[in-house]
């Protein structure tokens, strides 16, 4: 019996194209499957806001969906469930996003209803003030998620008076300002070909695909304009909030991390990984396993443009608070002090690939992955490249990101909960 392994390299049949007007369109064939995922993404998000506007490019993306001059709400809601497709859109940081999946055979119909929502939207006056109401109430709602209240806090603070560190929903004093004019002005300047990219994976032809998105988008005029400011400074403080309300403590410790496109982006993921990015990370294996300190603790990284945070979070009782702060610096300092051993590096690695892969399954994790590669690279990797970037990170680059992530000095905290007199000091963060 023969037992023959073959590797598959995958090849990625990725294609772009700039039209006339400055507008970028990207699409991957998958011939493998039924469905096609389109998206239209703007490449400014809350981040390009001006203070007094915080909120809007949010604001923006919920009023599209209020109506367009050839559809109501109630249309555009009918049509989307007529064809089986699942619609969604976000605002983050640095972009905004719509995107909707459908089978093949709805493409056409699916493109018209996603450019008429970014095209034609009306901004009524009554449903603005509606609307207004709404994120009022989704502001409250986010305020009572302590989870969310601590990272919005702490954000806040480490990006302190910068764009960046101000929420994307905005605040209730912002929110209640938005009126038709300054929305309508907001999107006339985002909303222009050159800052938005088309982009399709799925069960597509590429020409059939720039013929539809060209039908309905050529006739944009080009508009010029020059976003993108200046990188944030960094404060790390040490931030105590009181909120009697808590039954437990919320912390949040971060340092600041490479931005999205740096050389060493992939050290810093193995890194994130294996401090804590999952069930067999030292954070959760440490405090949770075997010092019982929280049932929810892990590290994330959130990369931008020009910046970038590794922060760590964790709730736990007012009594284990300061414990926990200690247990994460001390892993921090381990993580500069002792190489990692080459079978935890292995683990990471292979979880990584392992969460790599699985994320592109999808036709509509493809349409996103191209999207974001278009936003911040000037090349698209294949999941090859990819893993062999990862491959090759080694033990000593990552004791090299601990020494130049983790500075005693640059080590910022949020605690959130009923504190009743506890306090944090800097020489309790020595690293």
């Amino acid at each position: 019996m023969c037992n023959n392994t073959y590797m598959v390299q995958e090849v990625r049949n990725i294609r772009r194209e700039v039209l006339a007007n400055g507008l970028t369109l990207i699409t991957e064939e998958m011939e493998h499957i039924r469905s096609a995922s389109i998206g239209i993404w703007i490449k400014t998000g809350s981040r390009d806001e001006d203070l007094q506007w915080n909120g809007i490019s949010h604001f923006i993306e919920h009023m599209v969906f209020k109506g367009t001059k050839n559809r109501s709400a109630e249309e555009i809601a009918r049509q989307v469930d007529s064809i089986g497709g699942n619609m969604d859109a976000f605002t983050a940081k640095e972009c905004i996003g719509f995107n909707l999946k459908v089978l093949d055979e709805h493409l056409p119909v699916a493109m018209d209803i996603l450019s008429d929502l970014v095209l034609n939207p009306v901004f009524d006056v009554t449903d603005i003030g509606r609307e207004r109401g709404v994120i009022l109430e989704e502001i409250k709602m986010d305020e009572d998620n302590p989870d969310y209240l601590v990272h919005e806090i702490f954000t806040q603070n480490f990006w302190k008076d910068h764009p960046l560190g101000k929420p994307i929903l905005g605040t209730k004093d912002t929110v209640k300002k938005f009126e038709r004019d300054p929305v309508l002005d907001f999107y006339k300047q985002r909303f222009a070909p050159g800052n938005m990219i088309i982009s399709a994976a799925g069960h597509l032809k590429h020409k059939q695909f720039v013929e539809l998105v060209a039908k309905h988008f050529e006739h944009m005029k080009p508009v010029k304009n020059g976003f993108h400011g200046s990188p944030p400074a960094i404060a790390p403080r040490i931030i105590m909030r009181n909120k009697k309300s808590l039954e437990q403590v919320q912390i949040c410790v971060g340092v600041p991390s490479h931005p999205i496109a740096h050389e060493n982006r992939h050290a810093s993921y193995i890194l994130n990984t294996l401090l804590g990015g999952g069930m067999s990370s030292r954070l959760f294996q440490n405090i949770r396993e075997r010092q019982g300190l929280a049932y929810a603790i892990y590290s994330d990284l959130s990369p931008y443009r020009d910046t970038g945070c590794l922060s760590v979070y964790a709730g736990t009782s007012r009594e284990s608070a300061g414990k926990v702060v200690q247990s994460v610096v001390s892993e921090f300092r381990k993580l500069k002090l002792e190489a990692v051993p080459e079978d935890e590096l292995r683990r990471s690695k292979d979880q990584l690939k392992g969460s790599l892969m699985l994320s592109l399954e999808s036709s509509s994790a493809r349409m996103s992955n191209l999207a974001r590669q278009e936003m911040y690279f000037d090349h698209f990797y294949t999941l090859d490249e990819l893993i062999e970037r990862i491959e090759n990170v080694t033990v000593e680059q990552l004791t090299e990101l601990a020494n130049e992530f983790f500075q005693t000095e640059s080590i910022a905290v949020t605690v959130l909960g009923n504190l009743n007199g506890l306090k944090l000091k800097r020489d309790q963060l020595a690293c």
